[in-house]
């Protein structure tokens, strides 16, 4: 397994940008890098909706804490992204802005597309735009284990199978990954200085989400508002994992292509190994076990048209051997850690403190 603490060696007084830093992802690893002794600037267009009153981890940590630099922009705004890129000057840019729910997708599929195809040509364009000054820069692209065409095979998907989606959520990452690998053939040739890679991660679990229509923050307002969980499909397998996980491979894939390690410029899967997939009940059930609560677990038929496959499994064997990466916490920690994590923000404990003690605990696993 690599040694997690090189990341000091790297990201210590280097000038990080991270897009999509209010989210869930883009939080925790901000607050991890700035652990880290990075130079953290943000980039989002909104906070979270807090309209029901809980303290989710990035609004404790971004508008609270102020522990990093903000800009508040649109990544669809090509004009706006490149004069952040050039005043920024970072060294290492890990890309997470997204539309990120299927849901919603259905809903707005335009800006769907727009934000997740367009505004992944916005990144790239900058950032290969900003190489041309010979300055050296790595680019971390975080897309979704869902870009894969989902045929619903029991063996793991691998990076080279096809991409596509039979949701405009699902279809949007396969185009971007399309676009990604076109950039990176066709314009890292050109610049001995540039690293460009994508990553994708399996379902991801812990402390600090706060999306609507996701399992663990949807159980997390059940509990907290005394009501029933009411699950769609229990059945569904899904790759779970602690964000603490798939985080420490996309920090050790922008390490690698910083280091100028051109091999790294290509795309990885991050999750636990196929047998330790989980159901959708499980998981819940697994998570629920940690509070001391009375409520139920239910089950209702998804009367919906909209598509929801039942199995999906990714391959990490790349990982693996290529970066050393494997998985710390296993499924049962995980929701353990991250029950914790829910339980000492119910308790409005400092949630910066609780997440960093959390990182601590995940490095000397």
């Amino acid at each position: 397994m690599f040694d997690i603490n090189t990341f000091k060696d790297t990201y210590r007084g280097k000038t990080v940008l991270v897009t999509g830093h209010t989210g869930f992802k883009g939080s925790v690893l901000s607050t991890w890098l700035t652990k880290l002794g990075a130079n953290v600037v943000g980039c989002s267009n909104k906070y979270p909706d807090d309209s029901d009153g809980i303290a989710w981890l990035s609004n404790s940590i971004v508008a609270r804490r102020r522990v990093i630099t903000e800009f508040m922009m649109d990544i669809r705004d090509a004009s706006a992204i490149n004069q952040l890129i050039r005043c920024v000057k970072p060294d290492i840019v890990f890309h997470l802005a997204a539309q990120a729910l299927v849901k919603t997708s259905y809903e707005q599929p335009r800006m769907t597309f727009e934000t997740n195809v367009l505004g992944t040509v916005n990144i790239l364009d900058a950032v290969t735009s900003y190489a041309e000054q010979q300055k050296p820069v790595a680019l971390v692209c975080i897309t979704s284990d869902k870009c894969y065409q989902n045929v619903e095979q029991l063996w793991g998907y691998r990076e080279t199978d096809r991409m596509g989606g039979d949701d405009p959520y699902s279809a949007s990452k396969g185009c971007a990954e399309l676009i990604i690998n076109a950039y990176t053939k066709s314009y890292m040739p050109s610049f001995t200085n540039l690293g460009i890679a994508s990553v994708r991660a399996g379902n991801v679990i812990g402390g600090g989400d706060c999306s609507a229509n996701r399992l663990i923050p949807d159980c997390v307002r059940s509990i907290c508002n005394k009501t029933d969980i009411v699950l769609r499909n229990p059945s569904a397998t899904r790759p779970w994992l602690h964000v603490f996980e798939p985080l420490s491979g996309y920090m050790l894939v922008g390490q690698q292509l910083y280091n100028r390690g051109k091999k790294f410029a290509t795309n990885f899967n991050f999750g636990p190994k196929i047998e330790d997939n989980k159901t959708v009940g499980e998981v819940v059930d697994m998570f629920v076990s940690n509070f001391n609560t009375d409520i139920e677990v239910k089950c209702e038929k998804n009367n919906s048209n909209q598509h929801e496959c039942g199995l999906l499994n990714l391959d990490v064997t790349k990982s693996y051997r290529m970066l050393d990466w494997s998985r710390r916490w296993d499924i049962e920690k995980s929701l353990q850690k991250t029950a914790e994590w829910y339980k000492a923000m119910i308790n409005k404990e400092d949630m910066y403190n609780i997440t960093i003690k959390q990182i601590e605990e995940y490095c000397n696993s």
